[in-house]
């Protein structure tokens, strides 16, 4: 994958409270807070800045991080830890709250897809695609990060949503990391166990790596839960690994004592597919994140 040379660096600057940048508001460096973002519906979303953030050195990696059904960005960022790998390493980092409320907190809107409260969301529900997309535009037109290098993850629901990404925008987004929610497109109607191939094809191969927990009993590893979550953890690696066209066998490893890798490979544009498997983990955040960001990081995205 090529680096894409950020075209927009233009000179608006911010007050002395926020850092400057081309033409986006983030916190200070090292801080945390809520910014408005262009969306029809005026939201704020919840935005940190790494240490050492300097604009005058040029746009950085962006790093969206889904919450799960029900929860909110605030949640997801203070459990997840996230914040202080993008400190480590100088990425932007945006947890934004999902479009359908939902008990204390939201749901995304995936289309055909129930969420956890059994409803499919309706017409008028907020195109969350469009809406994180927004965000991201807002901070790659702005200067602040680099539109060749934009990811994404997502816990549950929100690991459900990061794969519909990579089902639908895959020219947006570098590599995609879902933690106990990889999917590879709906299931199909007549048969649940089984992807339906014909919705998930997206334009360029996509980098995948998940996260699971062997002992989720939410979304499990084998499939079930109807509709909502239908097919095994194995067949969306299977549709993944068609996707990216890989023509290697898939080969297990342990990475350490409790985690082992299912991982395909020869890919497509040197993608892979690959799922970490922690053989003590629940529904719950099981990533190594320094492993999902040297992940991420293998990976550049040309303009699109």
């Amino acid at each position: 994958m090529r680096l894409f040379s950020l075209a927009f660096i233009a000179a608006l600057i911010f007050p002395a409270s926020a850092s400057a940048s081309a033409a986006c508001l983030l916190p200070a460096p090292g801080q945390t807070a809520m910014v408005p973002v262009t969306s029809e519906d005026g939201m704020q979303t919840l935005v940190h800045t790494p240490k050492g953030y300097d604009p005058a050195r040029g746009p950085v990696p962006l790093v969206f991080l889904l919450h799960g059904s029900g929860g909110t960005g605030a949640a997801m960022l203070r459990d997840s830890k996230l914040a202080e790998t993008a400190d480590a390493h100088g990425f932007i980092l945006v947890a934004p709250d999902a479009g359908i409320p939902l008990e204390r907190g939201y749901a995304w809107n995936i289309p055909g897809v129930p969420t956890v409260a059994g409803e499919v969301p309706g017409p008028d529900e907020r195109d969350d695609v469009e809406f994180i997309a927004s965000i991201a535009d807002e901070l790659t037109q702005g200067g602040c990060a680099d539109p060749a290098r934009v990811y994404a993850t997502g816990l549950s629901g929100g690991g459900r949503m990061t794969s519909w990404l990579g089902c639908v925008a895959s020219t947006r987004y570098a590599a995609i990391a879902p933690v106990v929610g990889l999917r590879a497109g709906r299931a199909r109607r007549e048969d649940m166990a089984q992807v339906d191939p014909e919705t998930c094809t997206p334009e360029n191969p996509m980098p995948v790596l998940a996260f699971n927990g062997l002992k989720d009993h939410t979304n499990p590893l084998a499939g079930g839960q109807g509709m909502r979550w239908g097919y095994s953890m194995h067949a969306a690696e299977q549709r993944w690994a068609q996707i990216n066209a890989c023509r290697a066998a898939p080969t297990t490893s342990w990475v350490d004592h409790d985690t082992y890798e299912e991982r395909y490979g020869d890919c497509a544009d040197g993608t892979v597919v690959a799922s970490r498997i922690d053989v003590n983990g629940g529904h719950s955040w099981v990533v190594d994140n320094e492993a999902m960001w040297a992940f991420f990081e293998r990976y550049r995205r040309e303009a699109h």
